[in-house]
């Protein structure tokens, strides 16, 4: 069975998309088979993928309105390493779609369960807003990867947002966890960065990826080719660094699978 990760954050720019698409690629390039979920009306997951939102029959909107099987919408594409389900403007519609529907924070979860038997893992890239589709995300995945930046703001908006993930927990989703902080945009010459860098590590402890994604040219440049930063330049230290946080993910996941299975014989 899959684990279901949604990558989110309400602030916008701190690099939930790269995230999403660099973490994938980086984890299929490990021979895992991993989904990405591009939830967000912008399609900025998708297009970084290179494929184009028009071209594409189905997306998120058919998963989440149940207009198309779960099993026919991703996009399959064997240079890419990973399948993609895009997103794009018509998710907007299915945000006033669901709010009339009944159940309606458990439209993805139902076709995520379907999904789930044929990957590793499954990322969903959330908009930067705590909409109805985020909670979607929420209500459908295991845990939560937050990427943000080493910046004042970024703390405050953290607060809002363990608050959300608390009434999901309380209402909808119990077994939700946070699966880790990411610092994202990382400049360790800045006293600002080290200082919040430092509050995060006070507070968040294990819960706090080692892996810091630098700030990084060819990073920012691989989304306008439409591939991965991996197949973009593979010896940058963008790709290092999601190549390093892929390698921790797995590492945790193992632990804990190891965890549950582990039983005391007197």
């Amino acid at each position: 069975m899959a684990k279901v990760i949604a990558v989110v954050n309400q602030k916008g720019g701190v690099g939930k998309t790269t995230t999403s698409i660099n973490l994938s690629a980086s984890l299929a390039q490990r021979r895992m088979r991993v989904l990405l979920i591009d939830l967000d009306p912008q399609g900025n997951a998708t297009m970084g993928c290179g494929i184009d939102v028009d071209q594409v029959e189905h997306s998120a909107y058919h998963l989440l309105t149940g207009q198309a099987y779960a099993e026919n919408i991703a996009v399959k594409d064997e240079k890419l390493g990973f399948d993609v389900i895009a997103g794009g403007p018509d998710l907007t519609a299915a945000e006033v779609e669901l709010m009339e529907s009944e159940q309606r924070e458990k439209k993805l979860a139902e076709a995520v369960k379907v999904l789930s038997i044929v990957y590793d893992y499954i990322f969903i890239d959330c908009p930067p807003a705590l909409n109805i589709l985020t909670v979607n995300a929420l209500v459908a995945a295991q845990s939560i990867l937050i990427p943000m930046q080493c910046e004042y703001y970024a703390l405050e908006g953290l607060s809002a947002l363990m608050n959300t993930l608390a009434d999901v927990r309380n209402t909808v989703n119990p077994e939700l966890k946070v699966e880790g902080l990411l610092r994202t945009m990382y400049d360790p010459r800045s006293n600002l960065t080290k200082e919040v860098s430092e509050q995060l590590e006070e507070y968040f402890k294990d819960q706090l990826f080692e892996t810091c994604i630098p700030r990084n040219v060819r990073l920012a440049e691989a989304p306008s080719h439409g591939v991965p930063i991996n197949q973009y330049d593979q010896s940058s230290r963008g790709a290092i660094a999601y190549n390093d946080l892929a390698k921790e993910i797995t590492s945790r996941n193992r632990k804990s699978r190891t965890n549950r299975n582990y039983t005391v014989s007197l």
